[in-house]
């Protein structure tokens, strides 16, 4: 076994887990020694655990006298029955002058509101939203950047029982409709335009398409810039709060409420409308930030998303904590690849969130930020959205900071939260995930359904947890959810992921291998897509790659498709390096049959690869929703290939 690339030190051990764990102990009467005797304990007694949860994460509402009811049935699992609660209310508990929201854009713009500021803001958007006929369980939708007005709004929306749902503003017209156009919303706030790569793009005609396709019954907009292509039928934002009248109680709703509406990246059909409730959404996430992330009051969480990603929604809860929360708007590395590394310094950041292609990025674009930045108060770094690859470890603790806990997390728009993430308590191994998280009872299953203990497969959730989607929108008999997560293994949570633990002495690690309906499949032995990429990716002639099955004479042949550095061409010698290195690092039956040159791979908008619109366009078979796509003219560069004629 290697060893480690961080312990815990003396710090940590009054972390917030460490006090809880102790708590654990003296409630269930076991000395709960190690993690894998906490975690045990957390899922085989979950009434106990979440209760804990609860008091201790300190959430605002009455609980009821039951935790859970028909625990039998995964889907069917009631949390909290009788508890009554506010999202917003509990997001805003703290109401003092501390800086709850600092809002940075890319040209500069720096905006700050307090805690308090934030209170009274979200109350006038309440008062306006209920002044305008919304009710409890009206949706309203957020065409919108990531910057304080969404933040504003989404709060304002929970605080009289709306459900949010946002998209991001690079959304093409089609794209949103494909989301918002399922879901109706009475509300449509948007702004007209943000600044992305050191352009302003201007959103006036993309807005007022929405409202014609959508029909609102209230429009609000938000301006970004002077000279914007005016808004017809839209109300102005400040002008809207200065109007309104005086803030109403926080609505006291049931534990599932529903609170959000999030999507799948539709990718291969239309996206999917994921309804999570109040309560469910609260519970685990300020579990993960307090317990395994370790956000107390006095930190500052900031995690780069847009507000069409589920790390937004994670972020918000940041401010369950008191923490003060970092938003930024705009190209990550733009003027260049420091710009990230800057804001930590200028804003003092202690929790840093990112993907593993901006580290990726990072590292190629040469930049050492432990020689040109302070990083002072950095004390742990977030990675998601893709595996992080071994070789990223590795530079962010030679590279980046020698004494940062590196926190890789998984989890999805599925579940709003992390299936396996980090821990303080525990040390970091290279490649990965520290642990499942606590509640979770995650485990990696074969075909049939039974469970390995160090080998690769299906990673599942055994026991009911309550960030359970309340349901999909639009499924009324329930035929998609359960098809979506509970048709393969009967009554357990299938998440979609190719995985594999990690036994240690004291604890379990995880390791992500892609996603399940990508794996390749050569000559009958399962191949995950992140095994290849971490050879591919390390070598400088690589900016990024994607790796896909082709079906080819009875069987499947791994086809490889690379975007080249700047200068670089796709020589018979470069090929037999990327062959070589795949080899050496994997095993031959990782071997691209065929590698190929496009200048771009397709990403969706919140910078996931899409392996299986690749994997359709190659065969001839048609992506039915590219809208979902950031750039859907990539998946032209991989039709009609020569090389992969049969």
């Amino acid at each position: 076994m290697a060893a480690p690339l961080w312990q815990p030190g003396e710090a940590q051990q009054n972390s917030r887990l460490a006090r809880f764990w102790e708590q654990a102990r003296h409630h269930s009467g076991q000395p709960l020694d190690d993690y894998n005797a906490l975690h045990a304990w957390s899922v085989e007694q979950p009434e106990a655990f979440w209760q804990q949860v609860w008091d201790f994460c300190g959430l605002v509402g009455e609980p009821g006298n039951t935790v859970l009811t028909r625990r039998d049935r995964f889907q069917d699992t009631r949390w909290f029955p009788q508890a009554t609660l506010n999202y917003a209310e509990n997001l805003l508990h703290r109401n003092d002058t501390h800086p709850a929201l600092i809002s940075v854009l890319e040209d500069g713009t720096r905006t700050e509101v307090s805690y308090a500021g934030l209170r009274v803001a979200a109350g006038k958007v309440a008062a306006q939203l209920q002044a305008a006929g919304v009710k409890p369980g009206d949706r309203v939708a957020g065409f919108m950047p990531n910057r304080i007005e969404t933040v504003i709004a989404a709060l304002g929306a929970a605080w009289i029982g709306a459900v949010w749902s946002s998209c991001s503003p690079d959304f093409g017209v089609s794209g949103v409709l494909d989301r918002f156009g399922q879901i109706e919303p009475t509300v449509l706030l948007a702004c007209d335009g943000y600044h992305y790569n050191g352009k302003w793009i201007d959103l006036g005609e993309r807005i007022d398409a929405l409202h014609d396709a959508l029909k609102p019954a209230l429009m609000v907009v938000v301006p970004g810039k002077g000279n914007s292509t005016p808004v017809r039928r839209a109300l102005i934002w400040q002008t809207w709060l200065d109007s309104a009248g005086p803030a109403p109680d926080f609505a006291a709703l049931p534990f599932n409420h529903p609170l959000f509406i999030l999507y799948s990246s539709g990718t291969t059909g239309q996206p999917k409308c994921i309804v999570h409730g109040a309560g469910g959404t609260l519970l685990q996430q300020t579990k993960e930030l307090q317990l395994h992330a370790d956000v107390g009051a006095d930190d500052t969480l900031f995690y780069f998303t847009t507000c069409g990603w589920m790390m937004w929604n994670w972020l918000l809860c940041g401010l369950h904590t008191g923490a003060t929360l970092v938003l930024y708007d705009g190209n990550p590395a733009y003027p260049n690849t420091a710009r990230l590394f800057d804001l930590v310094d200028d804003e003092a950041i202690t929790h840093f969130g990112t993907s593993a292609k901006f580290i990726q990025a990072v590292e190629k674009s040469g930049l050492k930020p432990r020689e040109s930045h302070d990083l002072a108060t950095l004390r742990t770094l977030f990675s998601t959205g893709s595996p992080l690859l071994h070789e990223s470890y590795d530079y962010l603790y030679e590279q980046v900071k020698a004494n940062l806990l590196v926190s890789s997390i998984s989890g999805g728009t599925d579940i709003i939260s992390c299936f396996a993430l980090g821990n303080p308590l525990l040390p970091v191994y290279r490649g990965e995930l520290q642990c499942p998280g606590l509640g979770m009872d995650v485990a990696v299953f074969d075909d049939d359904g039974e469970p390995l203990a160090d080998s690769k497969g299906e990673l599942v959730c055994r026991q009911p947890f309550p960030c359970c989607p309340i349901q999909f929108w639009n499924d009324p008999d329930g035929s998609r959810f359960h098809k979506a997560y509970f048709a393969r293994f009967d009554g357990v949570w299938a998440h979609g992921d190719y995985a594999q633990l990690v036994p240690h002495e004291q604890h379990c690690g995880l390791i992500i291998h892609g996603r399940s309906d990508a794996v390749l499949n050569p000559g009958g032995v399962r191949i995950g897509t992140a095994e290849i990429y971490r050879q591919v990716e390390t070598l400088d002639a690589i900016r990024e790659a994607i790796v896909v099955g082709q079906e080819w004479q009875g069987d499947v042949r791994v086809v490889l498709f690379v975007v080249l550095a700047d200068g670089v061409d796709l020589s018979e010698a470069l090929q037999t390096r990327i062959r070589k290195a795949i080899r050496e690092g994997a095993t031959p039956r990782h071997v691209p049959a065929v590698i190929a040159e496009v200048p771009e791979i397709p990403r969706t908008v919140s910078g996931k690869i899409v392996e299986l619109a690749v994997r359709e366009v190659i065969h001839g078979r048609p992506v039915t929703n590219r809208n979902a796509l950031a750039n859907p003219q990539a998946l032209e560069h991989f039709s009609d290939r020569p090389e992969l004629a049969n």
